[in-house]
């Protein structure tokens, strides 16, 4: 690891005026990421600027959305009442994240920031595009088994790792952020991570010395609450990365779905959400609701799957995940 310098924040706008001046300095929270990184010499940052003593770790409701802080702990996120009442999913995809000892360090913001887990990003013996942008990349033509199967380049394969952002872009949330002139905006989810392209080292959409200061979610997804899931598959029980990750929300009015809401973990540069998917769920009656139906809307979403030499699984295995995401989603509303 190599030397940096510490700063521990006490002003959002000189944080952030920081890191957009000094290229090689990042914001630091909870570090379960970052520091792993730096101790593989993947991330060497000359600047350290500890954000976590910043006032954004409230978990609140504030009008039609309900706020969780960008420096709040995965855990207590997780746990909140606000959050196990209104979207049970996002309680189930932190709490299927790496471990206990992990959840109750990392932080919201840093969840949404952390990198590819891919093997040949954080070996640097090896070409990656991502850690160093023209040297190739090394998974294209190496063991690509956990790697992509939408939205992949010639440039990068990889995938975002996160389970809470899946179950995000399925309650379509909004990142609200400040930057060092102390402007702030506020990203659509499904706009805030980013397709690999010809600039797979960009994972989003920040500008330099932009700070995550919030995620809002909006109350019109809590009415999904009652029929909703989020299913991980996965390698073992615990303390590993999705191979397929789904989180599934409907809202039921009438007898039939009102919305359809599907967003795909571990298949590409993002989380994934399933347009295709939603909209042949919209509308449909539940009395026609069977294995059949299902099938088909998940068929429709994965024709445009593009399997590399070591993952064509994840198309069936990301087929049957699906299905079964919306059974448990929908309960027994759904004929066998």
């Amino acid at each position: 690891m190599r030397p940096f310098k510490y700063t521990r924040a006490t002003d959002v706008a000189a944080a952030a005026k920081t890191v957009s001046t000094n290229r090689e300095a990042a914001f630091l929270a909870g570090g379960t990421n970052l520091l792993d990184l730096m101790k593989e010499g993947v991330a060497k940052p000359s600047e350290l600027v500890d954000i976590s003593g910043l006032a954004f770790s409230k978990i609140r409701s504030s009008g039609n959305v309900i706020s969780i802080g960008s420096t709040a702990k995965n855990s207590d996120t997780a746990n909140h009442a606000l959050i196990r009442r209104n979207f049970p999913m996002l309680s189930q995809a932190i709490l299927a994240g790496a471990s206990a000892q992990i959840r109750n360090m990392a932080t919201n913001g840093g969840n949404l920031m952390q990198r590819t887990r891919c093997t040949y990003f954080y070996d640097v013996n090896m070409p990656c595009n991502k850690r160093e942008p023209g040297s190739g990349c090394g998974a294209m033509e190496g063991i690509n088994k956990g790697h992509a199967i939408f939205g992949w380049s010639d440039k990068c394969i990889a995938t975002n790792p996160s389970d809470m952002s899946v179950a995000l872009m399925a309650l379509d949330a909004v990142v609200k952020v400040s930057g060092a002139d102390k402007k702030q905006r506020s990203i659509a989810f499904a706009d805030f991570h980013r397709l690999p392209g010809d600039t797979p080292e960009k994972d989003n959409t920040l500008e330099p010395g932009e700070m995550i200061t919030s995620i809002d979610i909006p109350m019109s997804s809590a009415g999904m609450a009652a029929n909703s899931y989020y299913l991980k598959v996965r390698d073992r029980a615990s303390y590993a990365f999705a191979l397929v990750s789904v989180a599934a929300a409907f809202e039921i009015k009438g007898g039939s779905v009102a919305k359809a809401r599907v967003a795909l973990g571990s298949v590409s540069h993002k989380p994934w959400r399933c347009d295709q998917a939603e909209k042949l769920l919209t509308g449909k009656s539940l009395k026609d609701l069977n294995d059949a139906s299902l099938r088909a809307a998940v068929d429709a979403e994965l024709m445009d799957a593009k399997p590399l030499e070591h993952n064509g699984y994840k198309v069936e295995l990301a087929r049957r995940a699906m299905v079964l995401a919306f059974k448990r989603a929908l309960k027994s509303e759904v004929v066998a």
